[in-house]
């Protein structure tokens, strides 16, 4: 099992100031407001997300609002990765009255202060992707819940295909020795996703027979391409040659470790061009497209589309004084509280 590290390497933290900071600036005072100005006939909905550059989110938020179109009013708000601002969001829109929120955590255990924020004025509320404890959902039973993934999932199915690349291409063992040497890139320290993936893809990979060494310590690069550029680039400058493949917690940090690899003449899709292996998560379109032209290995399908008319499902019902549940075909897992979206494998011929 890998050592789980809680630290930000003190390269790339600067990089974080770099972040756009146009959500930020907007995500205060405006918003995207499906039929504003007209009289409000249709129920009005609360969609908070952490950030809005966060690829696999932006797919969601796209399928949430088509899914939801002439059926609800929606606000649309997002808060840089700053979890005050986002609970000054839900102050907002509680003053507003909206008949229902849907939150993209930017902590996950901040949960219970949304969920005592909205209990006052019995408004229910979806979580969706980034997971809170589940038992702080407890207090508010029925009018909550949480839509996701299995979180172990992802890294299972990522170690699976770590472990077909490496018997179908014996060319990745690039020094001989029987060994794939990685580097990770994970996405937040705590995130129960990202702990998950990061843990599982080496420990499933290893269960399948691989024998797999890690070249340094986890590269904390909060999801996102940039800061995984620059990390890759640390990577090449104390490992070189070492590295033998990439295994990322979501598709943007992959791609950033591509882009990398792009400047060294690696992975650039081009025929007779050095490549080495890089699996993601989310099978976001740049992803698909990369393995498609040749410059990305693997990913794993977290369906966007599935997820956000799970959601929508659930939030009509809840608007509608129903059961979270009632029509849609969903079940709850054992803790009563969740929707569990599947993940797939999606491997290109690299």
């Amino acid at each position: 099992m890998i050592k789980m590290l809680k630290f930000i390497l003190s390269a790339v933290l600067p990089a974080l100031l770099l972040l756009p900071a146009a959500c930020d600036d907007n995500a205060r005072q405006e918003e995207t407001v499906a039929g504003q100005g007209e009289a409000r006939g249709k129920p009005l909905l609360g969609i908070l997300l952490y950030r809005e550059d966060d690829a696999y989110i932006t797919l969601v938020r796209n399928q949430l609002e088509t899914a939801l179109a002439g059926q609800a009013e929606l606000v649309v708000l997002c808060s840089n990765f700053d979890q005050l601002t986002q609970n000054e969001q839900i102050e907002d829109l509680l003053r507003r009255k909206v008949d229902a929120l849907i939150i993209n955590l930017v902590d996950p255990q901040s949960a219970s202060i949304a969920l005592d924020m909205a209990k006052k004025e019995e408004v229910p509320v979806i979580f969706f992707n980034r997971e809170p404890d589940l038992s702080s959902l407890e207090n508010y039973a029925g009018k909550t819940c949480f839509v996701g993934t299995v979180p172990d999932d992802a890294g299972k199915l990522q170690g699976d295909i770590i472990a077909q690349l490496w018997k179908e291409h014996p060319e990745y063992d690039r020094n001989g020795d029987g060994k794939f040497q990685f580097v990770m890139f994970q996405g937040d320290p705590d995130n129960p996703e990202a702990v998950a993936r990061t843990e599982y893809s080496i420990s499933q990979a290893v269960a399948e027979g691989v024998n797999m060494e890690q070249l340094g310590e986890n590269y904390m690069c909060a999801w996102d391409d940039k800061l995984a550029k620059t990390s890759m680039n640390l990577a090449l400058a104390a490992h070189g040659g070492k590295i033998e493949i990439v295994v990322s917690n979501n598709d943007s940090m992959a791609l950033g470790a591509i882009a990398a690899l792009n400047e060294i003449g690696f992975n650039t899709g081009l025929a007779g061009a050095d490549f080495m292996p890089v699996v993601g998560v989310d099978a976001v379109p740049q992803a698909i497209e990369a393995i498609k032209e040749g410059r990305m290995s693997a990913t794993v399908v977290q369906d966007a589309g599935r997820m956000a008319g799970a959601i929508a499902a659930l939030a009509m019902n809840a608007v509608r004084k129903a059961d979270f549940l009632a029509g849609t075909g969903y079940k709850w897992d054992a803790s009563g509280f969740a929707v569990r979206i599947p993940y797939a494998p999606y491997v290109g011929d690299n």
